[in-house]
């Protein structure tokens, strides 16, 4: 889409957050999410040894579907097949790039993981942080992980395809997916200067959503279990891909 000018774009990112919010608060009430137990799980009982970290949002830590066949678990089982993983995941739901820098990073590079999954990016999207505050935290990120341990894979998976999400009214839906293009942009451009593998998440499973609604929950925000399971594949790819050679 061409680029709207400065002040009604303003305009129309304030109105998509606030649209968020609203249609939020106007749904019934669900059950308060439950986020994954941060104790480590074992997956694998044969090959070499695997210490695998999640972090992210509530797409890592599953909400909107059963979390044994959301991203982390699932991940997990692919990776065990070939070897002994450990995974933890620390993911929190409403998460920005940010809050992963300030408030689940202090835990997750002090296990000195070998493979991380940073699922993160469309609070991002919705939220209205600015492109320069997102790179700044991913690539801050990135630096406290290798130093932690330099041998370490990360994967990014930056924001899913917003435009999709029911949830956000239509006339705003176009301003959604230019955000996500440009916050997608930037994580591709961090992936290729700090050797990261970015799964395109967006990308790939975007067309899926958009013809097919019942991929998402209930709120019409998260992915449902068969919403997840479009990421998967991507996610084990890109996982793949990481870790060849290592």
């Amino acid at each position: 889409m061409s680029h709207p000018s400065r002040s009604l774009l303003l305009i129309a990112l304030s109105s998509l957050t606030a649209s968020i919010t609203v249609c939020s608060c106007a749904s019934a009430s669900p059950p308060q999410f439950q986020h994954p137990s941060r104790e480590p799980r074992v997956f694998g009982t044969a090959g070499p040894p695997l210490t695998y970290l999640v972090l992210g949002d509530s797409t890592a830590a599953g909400q909107g579907g059963n979390y044994e066949n959301g991203i982390a678990v699932a991940t997990a089982r692919e990776l065990g097949k070939s070897r002994r993983v450990v995974m933890t995941n620390l993911a929190v739901s409403g998460a920005k790039t940010g809050d992963v820098l300030d408030r689940q990073l202090k835990t997750g590079e002090a296990l000195k993981p070998d493979v991380v999954l940073l699922s993160v990016g469309a609070n991002d999207v919705t939220h209205l942080t600015s492109i320069t505050s997102i790179r700044k935290s991913l690539r801050g990120i990135v630096q406290r992980l290798k130093a932690a341990n330099p041998a370490m894979a990360i994967v990014v998976t930056g924001s899913p395809d917003m435009e999709t999400a029911p949830r956000i009214p239509r006339l705003l839906r176009p301003i959604a997916g230019w955000r996500t293009e440009q916050v997608n942009g930037m994580f591709q451009e961090v992936a290729r200067e700090s050797g990261l593998t970015f799964a395109p998440i967006a990308k790939v499973t975007g067309p899926l959503f958009r013809r097919d609604p019942t991929l998402f929950d209930s709120d019409r925000f998260h992915p449902n279990d068969r919403g997840y399971a479009t990421w998967i594949p991507v996610l084990n790819g890109a996982l793949a891909e990481a870790l060849a050679g290592k």
